[in-house]
């Protein structure tokens, strides 16, 4: 899938994600948002004192984690959208070459070639959809009690809540990443970037199928 020019500015923009993509991220991001929140008012104590209504933030909890599947479920109508699932579920030579100078601190543009997608966020996108379901099939464990033995709670809540702790590592990882590039920020808020960034940071997007 190659980039294709944007119309009103044909040489210098090309257009990294559709509507439909844009609005997938933008929701699963405020869902997930408002899991960390919640769940940081629940756990931490001078949260919880400050806020309150323990039982309202439950529940807000509890449904904002399972509708969080719903806007990539919805996204799969989109023909776009599909396509660059496929494009981040294909691990190829050049990400393993990527990876190598990330893990290197090589920052030469020509040791990290990618294409629509690095190695990085092709690992972070796996990672977070595995998260996510483990994250949803723990919490209905610990929600529905009168469904599972006691063992099972047990093990579901140690596994909750030490992941929602390395998710919200990693998430503040991708923040950081994310604050540190303008020009990807701007793909994902347009739309659309510039052909040079295109070009230096996805040098084989043009030629990925």
């Amino acid at each position: 899938m190659s980039p294709r020019a944007d119309a009103p500015a044909r040489a210098t923009h090309v257009r990294r994600f559709s509507r439909a993509e844009r609005w997938v991220h933008r929701t699963s991001a405020f869902l997930m948002g408002v899991c960390v929140l919640t769940a940081a008012c629940l756990y931490v104590p001078q949260l919880a004192q400050l806020v309150g209504r323990r039982a309202l933030v439950v529940t807000v909890h509890q449904w904002a984690g399972l509708a969080l599947p719903v806007p990539v479920l919805l996204g799969l109508a989109s023909r776009v959208f599909r396509a660059d699932l496929r494009l981040l579920n294909r691990f190829g030579p050049h990400d393993r070459l990527w990876l190598r100078a990330a893990l290197r601190r090589d920052k030469r543009h020509a040791a990290r070639p990618a294409g629509k997608f690095n190695a990085g966020q092709k690992i972070y996108a796996a990672w977070i959809a595995g998260a996510t379901l483990v994250m949803l099939g723990t919490g209905l464990i610990m929600w529905f009690t009168h469904l599972t033995p006691l063992v099972w709670r047990t093990s579901a809540t140690f596994v909750h809540d030490w992941l929602a702790l390395t998710m919200g590592i990693v998430l503040a990882g991708h923040i950081g990443m994310a604050l540190g590039d303008p020009e990807a920020r701007r793909g994902m808020r347009t739309g659309t970037v510039s052909r040079e960034w295109a070009d230096r940071e996805h040098s084989l997007w043009r030629t990925e199928r």
